[in-house]
């Protein structure tokens, strides 16, 4: 039987790395070669221990923002063929291996060999920037400058916004400026920011928020800093509990609140090839947000680092060789 490796979440911040069985692509799927995967925020939570997370996890069952080359072909897929490069919708790339539907590849062009493509979370930014409604003369207030925070600062600002950028450390409002933010605000002081933003809008506010953290204090700042008739965007992933909301502010100001989560496979796409044109182009230059690069056999340690953002961290990618 034919084996690769692959990276195991055997229980809370413990990751085994294991023999697994080679996986034999179906009807309509295709097998990838893993190059690299991105480490999400959204693994945080399972590392940590979570009371309805199943330990051990799946062979490489974190890793969903795999890219690589594709190494054979199942039946009836059309389109793609051993050989092409590509990036993928697929959800155990912590391994040398993954599988992934052939309508959820696709193609990386030229422009980007030899360059890391980490597309989930890149189409993902795509899409809430999409979902976000930014037009030219709006303020736009961005809660939140990781990966997420960073690649929107640059789609909104390169949209003619206004983007006022809140985050908690210096190098990310640092980040923020070198992606287009006007305004920076170091986020300690619920308060004092909210002031700040009023004398930046005149007390009108933002026309747009988007909250990029997942935790409780951002989303009601965010809340807070939406004018009358505005958008909230949630772009934070919340996953490790419930959350309250400001109902009565929300209902008093009149604003769309929009969860810009796409769970459709058409809609993720067509944001995962829109970031393959803009990185292709060099409209957007992603590389100073790959900030540290691990092998599968240190996962643990850049899932450590996803966490505690050591120095100018901004985002954990794990190659393979």
């Amino acid at each position: 039987m034919a084996v690769m490796r692959a990276a195991v979440l055997a229980a809370p911040g413990e990751i085994r790395i294991e023999e697994a069985a080679l996986p034999e692509p179906g009807p309509g799927e295709v097998r990838i070669r893993l190059e690299g995967c991105g480490v999400c925020a959204s693994n945080l939570e399972p590392w940590a221990g979570l009371e309805w997370v199943t330990y051990p996890g799946a062979p490489g069952g974190l890793g969903h923002e795999g890219w690589g080359r594709i190494d054979a072909v199942g039946e009836g897929v059309t389109g793609l063929a051993p050989g092409d490069r590509v990036a993928a919708l697929s959800y155990q790339s912590f391994a040398d291996y993954d599988l992934a539907p052939a309508p959820a590849v696709v193609k990386l062009p030229p422009e980007l060999d030899g360059k890391p493509f980490p597309g989930e979370p890149l189409g993902c930014a795509f899409n809430i920037f999409r979902r976000s409604d930014i037009r030219a003369g709006q303020t736009v207030a961005i809660v939140g400058i990781g990966f997420l925070g960073a690649v929107l600062t640059r789609l909104a600002s390169e949209a003619g916004a206004r983007v006022i950028a809140i985050s908690r450390r210096q190098e990310s409002l640092d980040l923020a400026r070198y992606y287009g933010a006007t305004e920076t605000i170091p986020m300690h002081d619920h308060w004092a920011i909210i002031d700040q933003v009023k004398a930046l809008t005149g007390e009108a506010m933002c026309e747009r928020v988007i909250e990029a953290v997942g935790k409780q204090w951002p989303l009601d700042l965010a809340t807070a800093l939406t004018g009358f008739g505005g958008k909230l965007i949630v772009a934070g992933y919340h996953q490790d509990g419930p959350r309250q909301v400001n109902m009565q502010e929300w209902n008093w100001k009149g604003i769309d609140v929009i969860n810009a989560h796409e769970r459709e496979l058409g809609v993720q796409m067509r944001g995962l090839r829109e970031a393959v044109d803009a990185v292709a182009s060099g409209r957007l230059d992603p590389e100073p947000l790959y900030t540290h690069r691990y092998p599968l056999e240190r996962l643990g340690e850049a899932l450590d680092a996803t966490r505690d953002k050591p120095g100018a961290f901004v985002k954990a990618l794990v190659t393979f060789a």
